[in-house]
């Protein structure tokens, strides 16, 4: 008996989004809001240590509170990326913001009573019993508070996002849903959804590669008045609230985020643009393999050999547990469980969201995991990834909720590290030549990802946003940074750009995480310095690795690298390492493919 390919939502609430269980949630959270509000209301500075007591009670409260948003908020968020045209879920996305803005200046009294306190009394205070666990957050959120403006200036922002900003996210969300195209596929012509379209990019017919990407970019182009619009107000609230709150760089968030420096970014992109020759030297050599002068953005992810070995979704399941379970026996039994309990909605079908995802449901201590399964080795090593953010949650089960907060640069190490032990066994277990072409091939272009697309992404984005200081940036504006930044990020190896890729990657659009693109980069290159020392110490090293997960939440990512790597990650050279391991990869390939020639 295989693996079901569609995921188990019931379990949670039953009955989709009309749930009745679902609605109890909803008016529950609603009274432990109540009730947490009161309590920081009432709750005065303390002026001791023996006041860490009321203070843990209210830390309690509040970690209800978040698990209860969260169940909820995960589990709509299910219902929505599996169907689209679900109304209902829709609504309830809606709903979830607004209670969400009504916690939100529940958190931040409570964070701005805590900055309030003496610091001799709150070193007394993170050193008793009940509260050193939480050291590190309350720090941070102490330091935050620092940051911004008075209770009631930020209350309002939170209560204008409702409207004037996370709208704006859901609107984007909507206008995907709408889009089809006609699309002629093995002679038949089929209306497929965004998501269905850009699966077609690794077709190995390079005519139905070439018709998505037109289709779709007609279709971008159709609506990129909307899009443009949609985009410039989320950029225009963000930078609004900045300005207010004296931030002068676009970056202070989204470092302060992700517990990193600027220095440490500096250093990671530094490196990358270093070695950036070779992969614009692989990207020449793959256009010529496919006939063509130059690349183009539509055979970036184009097959360069006639081997299109394609698994089943049981195939891919038994391929990554086989894996797995050479790394460690914990990695291995989770991800059997995910697969048996259907943790995954992975079906490929009409009306579904592109892309994917894993999401944690904490009142129930599980994950689910979103995307869309065509039998590719590119699918196989996306589900890894996705099990890998699941796995990072299960590791962190012993640790206390509040503690559990890590940031998306530490979250896609996990990933990546996943995806590292699929891809990399994938070409080492090729049968063939020809196999083996294509399985390093598909491991080089995820580097080409990390270091060109995100890297693209990136100059777009801060680029964009120091124009939008200045005004509305119209639709033509947006293509003209998007080929620009690509041009840059990929070293002038594209004939054929893609404009309005802003308007058709989501990550632009997230109101929850800002600059959604380096952390990416950041967790694949840190991977692969864990992924060395795995392979150095074997099945040993898993116990290792979980206890660094563990600490993902609770120290800046300069902290986590010197105490568990050894390495200062400011500089240059320990970034320099990854990327010259994935040069090895560039070296192998060209000359595996010189010989073909």
């Amino acid at each position: 008996m295989g693996y079901v390919d569609t995921w188990d939502l019931e379990v949670f609430f039953e009955g989709g989004s009309t749930s009745p269980q679902l609605r109890t949630h909803l008016e529950e959270t609603k009274q432990k809001i109540t009730h947490v509000k009161e309590a920081v209301n009432t709750f005065e500075v303390p002026t001791s240590a023996n006041d860490a007591e009321q203070l843990l009670d209210i830390l309690h409260q509040m970690t209800d509170v978040s698990k209860h948003l969260r169940q909820a908020g995960a589990v709509v968020g299910c219902y929505v990326a599996a169907d689209t045209t679900d109304k209902e879920a829709l609504l309830l996305q809606g709903e979830m913001s607004s209670l969400n803005a009504i916690y939100t200046p529940v958190a931040l009294k409570f964070q701005q009573t805590l900055a309030m306190i003496e610091d001799a009394v709150w070193e007394a205070l993170i050193a008793t019993e009940q509260l050193c666990t939480y050291e590190f957050i309350l720090n941070e959120w102490r330091d935050e508070v620092a940051l911004k403006l008075t209770e009631s200036e930020e209350n309002i922002i939170t209560a204008l996002s409702i409207d004037g900003y996370e709208a704006w996210g859901n609107l984007y969300n909507q206008l995907v849903s709408d889009i089809q195209v006609e699309i002629e596929v093995d002679g038949e012509k089929k209306q497929l959804s965004v998501g269905q379209a850009s699966n077609l990019s690794s077709h190995p017919d390079a005519r139905i590669r070439k018709e998505a990407y037109e289709k779709l970019e007609e279709a971008w182009t159709q609506k990129e008045a909307f899009f443009a619009s949609t985009l410039n107000h989320i950029a225009g609230f963000r930078l609004a609230v900045y300005e207010k709150r004296g931030w002068d760089s676009v970056l202070q968030e989204p470092l302060n985020y992700n517990r990193m420096k600027q220095e440490t970014l500096d250093a990671m992109w530094g490196a990358i643009r270093a070695q950036q020759a070779p992969f614009v030297q692989y990207l020449d050599e793959k256009a010529a393999l496919l006939g063509e002068e130059k690349m183009h953005w539509y055979d970036l992810d184009a097959p360069v050999t006639n081997s299109t070995k394609t698994l089943s979704y049981d195939e891919g399941a038994a391929f990554i547990l086989k894996h797995f379970g050479e790394f460690g026996k914990e990695l291995e039994a989770f991800s059997r469980k995910a697969f048996e309990d259907r943790w995954i909605e992975a079906e490929d079908r009409a009306n579904k969201r592109p892309g994917g995802f894993c999401t944690g449901m904490p009142m129930s201590e599980q994950s689910r995991i979103f995307m869309t399964y065509s039998g590719t080795m590119s699918n196989v090593a996306t589900l890894a990834h996705e099990l890998g953010h699941a796995f990072h949650s299960y590791a962190l089960r012993p640790v206390p909720y509040l503690n559990r907060g890590y940031a998306m640069n530490v979250a896609e190490t996990a990933s990546t590290f996943a995806e590292m032990i699929v891809a990399d066994a994938a070409v080492k277990s090729a049968e063939t030549k020809e196999e083996k072409i294509a399985l390093l091939e598909d491991k080089i272009q995820r580097s080409v990802a990390f270091f060109m697309n995100i890297q693209a992404r990136f100059l777009f984005e801060t680029r964009f946003y120091e124009a939008r200081k200045k005004g509305i940036v119209p639709a033509q504006k947006l293509n003209e940074l998007m080929v620009e930044a690509q041009q840059e990020a990929y070293g002038e190896a594209l004939d054929v750009a893609h404009p309005h890729f802003w308007a058709s990657k989501l990550h632009f659009y997230m109101t929850s995480v800002p600059f959604y693109n380096f952390p990416y980069t950041f967790g694949y290159l840190f991977s692969l310095s864990i992924y060395a020392k795995a392979l150095e110490e074997g099945k040993n090293f898993e116990e290792k690795y979980m206890a660094l997960l563990r600490d993902t939440a609770v120290m800046t990512v300069e902290e986590l690298a010197m105490k568990h790597l050894g390495e200062d990650i400011t500089k240059q050279a320990f970034w320099a390492k990854g990327v010259t391991l994935c040069v090895e990869d560039v070296k192998e390939f060209l000359t595996l493919t010189a010989k073909e020639g």
